[in-house]
């Protein structure tokens, strides 16, 4: 297949528009709409940045994501804004949102506030995570009570609105914090035990590695549909800063591109072998049985729609 034909069939069996007004449930969407693209974004820290943000949502539109992740601010600790901008994408654009909720700081009453919030907008659709620690703080500053483990969020979010839609997130190269990899397993495990329908996997470079996670999952009995996190590359410096908050792996292959890339035509070739790279491996992630591929942004929309549009996502 050649680098710029589309994934077969993907033009007619994309995410179909919704009716913003109308509640959709990730879990029965994604069994009616594979494969499928959705995208990752982070609430602005800046009010003034806010026009700009919903100016990279329009033009990423005509993928017709089946849904987007909108993620919380520093350390988990502010909802507000994702409830803000969850509303709004459900509103204005009428692309179905996933907004985080973190362990940091949560309590009964404010999980259920959020829950609440989030149902006056018509959303049913939650992404339940442990949460990055604080800089500079240990899990047992921040984490306490109840809700030290995504899957005590998963647990409690499905007791108390079983109409909701839970997600949660798994780590194919294992949580950095996890004792063991047979550990992690367990605990991903566990999150779907306690009744999350699906998984969106931390950034992954290497397929291999995704494919292997899956059916190492499945042999476990994990039968829920796991969604690949693909990111493309904007640079070297933010490949380099990837690494350092993620326990990723890349091919061997990929680097060697990238770094023959920059030698010969420095960062701008950089960016098109990063590129053409997420292109292949989201093409061969979809090729090869994964439900569809979540596309981590960065709250930027030239690379995203590139991908999209050579699989042959919201063309007519």
């Amino acid at each position: 297949m050649s680098e710029d034909s589309p994934h077969p069939g993907n033009a007619h069996r994309a995410a179909r528009p919704k009716d913003t007004e109308d509640a959709m449930r990730i879990t029965d969407a994604i069994r009616e709409n594979k494969p499928f693209l959705s995208l990752e974004f982070f609430p602005p820290k800046e009010a003034a940045k806010v026009d700009a943000f919903f100016e990279t949502v329009e033009r990423l539109r005509p993928v017709k994501p089946l849904f987007a992740s909108v993620t919380c601010g520093a350390g988990g600790s502010d909802k507000s804004g994702t409830v803000e901008i969850s509303a709004r994408l459900k509103r204005e654009c009428g692309i179905e949102p996933m907004p985080h909720f973190t362990c940091i700081g949560a309590e009964e009453a404010s999980i259920e506030a959020f829950l609440d919030q989030l149902g006056e907008h018509g959303i049913e659709n939650v992404l339940a995570l442990r949460g990055d620690l604080p800089a500079g703080s240990a899990p047992e500053d921040v984490l306490g009570g109840r809700f030290r483990h995504a899957s005590d969020l998963v647990s409690f979010i499905r007791g108390k609105k079983q109409g909701v839609s839970v997600g949660a997130a798994c780590y194919p190269n294992a949580h950095p914090e996890s004792p063991t990899i047979r550990d992690d397993f367990a605990a991903t495990r566990f999150k779907v035990e306690q009744g999350a329908g699906f998984l969106v996997t931390q950034v992954v470079f290497d397929n291999r590695v995704y494919f292997d996670f899956v059916e190492r999952l499945r042999e476990m009995g994990v039968t829920v549909p796991v969604i690949p996190g693909v990111l493309p590359i904007q640079s070297f410096s933010s490949l380099r800063f990837i690494l350092s908050r993620c326990n990723v792996s890349l091919p061997g292959s990929l680097i060697d591109k990238l770094e023959k890339a920059e030698a010969e035509g420095g960062p701008e070739a950089v960016r098109e072998a990063a590129l053409n790279h997420a292109i292949r491996q989201a093409r061969d992630l979809l090729d090869g049985g994964a439900p569809g591929a979540h596309l981590y942004t960065l709250n930027k929309a030239d690379m995203c729609l590139r991908i999209a549009q050579e699989l042959g996502f919201g063309q007519a």
